[in-house]
Formats: C-alpha cells, sequence, structure tokens
C-alpha cells in the first residue's frame, strides 16, 4: 500500500511539472512563427549597437532612447558595458543618435536603463525617469535634461520595497510616477519559478514623495505602461498574457479596471500617438526565441497598432513583423509625425518613414 501511495504521488507530481511546462511554452508562444510585415523606408541606426529597450518622445520631436540593458534571463551584447541613453531629433532629414552626458557623481559603471519616461514642467523643464538594474536591483533614476549641450543632470536615485521588480514607468509630475513590477522576486531562480507556477503576483505601484502605494494587482507580469492623451486612463501591458489592460485613473491616484484587450503575442511597452490616442507596441511573437540565445533561430520582432481601444470594436493593425534577420526582439515602437521608431531589447534600432 505505501509504495503504490509513492507511485501515485510521483504520478501526480510528474503530470502537475507537464501541465506547468505546457501552460509556460502557451505562454511564450514558443510554437508562434510570424509571416513578413515589411515597410519601404527603414534603416538601422547607426550608433545603437547593445539595445533601445525603450522610447519616449518629447512633443518637439526630441526622441529618448535607453540602451544596455542588463536583465536576468536575457542575452547581452555588451554585458561589461555601461547602459547609455540616446538622443534623436525626429525633424532633422536624417536623424541621427547622439549619446547624451550624464553627469558627474552617477554611478555609470552599474547603468543598466530599462524603461523610461518623461515629464514636461510648467517652466518648460524636461525630466527623465529611467528604470535601473544596478547590480540586479532596482532603483528609479531622475535626470533633468539640459538640451544646450546634450546632458542629463542626475537629480536623485528612488529606492522603495514596493519597487522590488520594475520594468517600466510613465510620469505623473516632477517626482511621481507609476511603475509596474513584472515579477515579484528579481533573482532568476525565483522568477524562473514564479513564472513556471505560473503565478499572478505581478502589480502597478504609485510613487511620490507623500505616498507610495500598490493601485493594481494580479498580473502575470506586468511590463509596458503608458497614459491616455487626455490622463483619464492608464493602459498596461502583461507580456505573459498576451494583452493590453485599460485602467480607470482617480484622483487619489487608485486605478479601476475598465477592459482587457486580448492579443495573440507578448506585448512589451506601450507608446501613445498624442495626435490620435492609437497605442504602438513592440511585441515578441515567440517569447521562447528570446530566452534561448540559437543563432540559427533568432527571436523576431512584430509592432502593432491599436486604434480606438476604448471602443467596443478596437482597430488592431500589424505594422511591422520580421523574423530577426533584420531587427530581434522588438521591445517598443514609438511615433512622430509620420516616422516611427522602433526599439529592442539587447539588439539594433530601426528608424522609418511611414
Amino acid at each position: 500500500m505505501g509504495k503504490v501511495l509513492v507511485l501515485a504521488l510521483i504520478g501526480i507530481a510528474a503530470a502537475l511539472v507537464v501541465e506547468r511546462l505546457l501552460a509556460l511554452r502557451n505562454r511564450l508562444n514558443a510554437s508562434r512563427e510570424i509571416a513578413p510585415v515589411t515597410l519601404p523606408n527603414c534603416q538601422l541606426i547607426k550608433g545603437i549597437e547593445t539595445g533601445s529597450e525603450d522610447i519616449d518622445i518629447l512633443p518637439n520631436g526630441l526622441a529618448f532612447i535607453s540602451s544596455g540593458l542588463k536583465y536576468p534571463g536575457l542575452k547581452s551584447f555588451a554585458p561589461d558595458k555601461p547602459g547609455e541613453i540616446f538622443l534623436m531629433d525626429l525633424n532633422e532629414n536624417n536623424p541621427r543618435a547622439v549619446e547624451l552626458r550624464i553627469s558627474r557623481g552617477f554611478d555609470l559603471a552599474s547603468f543598466s536603463p530599462h524603461g523610461i519616461s518623461t515629464y514636461i514642467d510648467k517652466d518648460n523643464t524636461v525630466y527623465l525617469f529611467v528604470v535601473n538594474h544596478p547590480h540586479q536591483k532596482s532603483t528609479v533614476e531622475l535626470f533633468k535634461f539640459v538640451e544646450d549641450d546634450n546632458s542629463l543632470v542626475h537629480l536623485k536615485t528612488i529606492r522603495h520595497h514596493l519597487l522590488t521588480s520594475v520594468n517600466d514607468i510613465v510620469a505623473m509630475g516632477p517626482d511621481s510616477f507609476y511603475a509596474t513590477n513584472d515579477h515579484y522576486f528579481f533573482d532568476f531562480i525565483l522568477m524562473f519559478l514564479e513564472m513556471f507556477l505560473g503565478l499572478t503576483w505581478s502589480n502597478v505601484v504609485y510613487y511620490s514623495p507623500k505616498e507610495v502605494k500598490e493601485v493594481a494587482t494580479g498580473f502575470y507580469s506586468a511590463n509596458g505602461i503608458n497614459i491616455s492623451p487626455d490622463r483619464k486612463y492608464i493602459y498596461v501591458a502583461d507580456v505573459f498574457d498576451h494583452n493590453v489592460h485599460v485602467m480607470e485613473k482617480h484622483a487619489d491616484w487608485n486605478l479601476t479596471h475598465v477592459k482587457t484587450l486580448q492579443l495573440d503575442t507578448l506585448v512589451d511597452n506601450l507608446s501613445i500617438d498624442t495626435r490620435t490616442g492609437d497605442i504602438w507596441i513592440g511585441c515578441h511573437p515567440n517569447g521562447m526565441k528570446l530566452f534561448y540565445d540559437d543563432p540559427e533561430n533568432l527571436p523576431a520582432s512584430e509592432v502593432l497598432r491599436i486604434h480606438n481601444i476604448l471602443s467596443e470594436e478596437p482597430v488592431v493593425t500589424r505594422v511591422y513583423a520580421d523574423n530577426g534577420s533584420v531587427l530581434q526582439g522588438s521591445s517598443v515602437a514609438s511615433v512622430y509625425e509620420g516616422k516611427l521608431l522602433v526599439g529592442t531589447v539587447f539588439h539594433r534600432a530601426l528608424y522609418c518613414e511611414l
């Protein structure tokens, strides 16, 4: 009887492991392949070689690009090189990426920039918020942009026990923001266990100097976050649940769920076309390829545009798709005046004229 019980328990455990592995494969879209969607006027951006994970474009066409992310489980072409912030002026005929100089006193050696967001104050001061992962931890770095000499002045480093595994950020003021924690843990083994078990412990946190609180929870992996042009709604991408959540923002900064748009791809960062309200998304068609470094099976890139997300029938358009031969692991897509920038987790960046 004892042996039968042991065998039964082993069988149940094996079945649970197989079920969890299959569920993980489904969340990673491990079997998905995509047909190419090309754009006629595209070129790789010179000077960006080690990723362009997030992009934020000011109303005047200046685009900030984060580069050099080091993240548990993901490839890096230059693991010992400090991260960088690039600037592109999309008003130029042939815009080029220029590295921004960062003020003295900031620890550049451990700079690992992830999500970014800008905020323009009433006096036209431009603040740049950067999610950073120094020494495998999560901080938010606040900079002031000095356009005259293409530099960033570091103002402060923000740490908090609720900001545990920060992925992306959207600025609400000169020192306040919403941030996504893509996992409950930041240790790679614990992160994998969290993914393997299918735990929905990921969340959104509101931060200000006066108040820090969890405002949304229950995500597999909350990733990109942004705000509607009327500033009434917060959009949150759940990369492993393949969807975008629409949350209503309240006066006390709490969020309530309005709707969820289900997609068939792993959604990363969200960018907003402020003229149309369209959401542009850098996506991973097959997440398994992103985590496995196989030169014969490169991670693909995909760009989606969502029109009228608040309507009963939002329109989803695949604007660009590539099997990795041109661009690997797209993470963001941002537009300005008919020009498109597509960034990646660890690869190059693409500039297109639409």
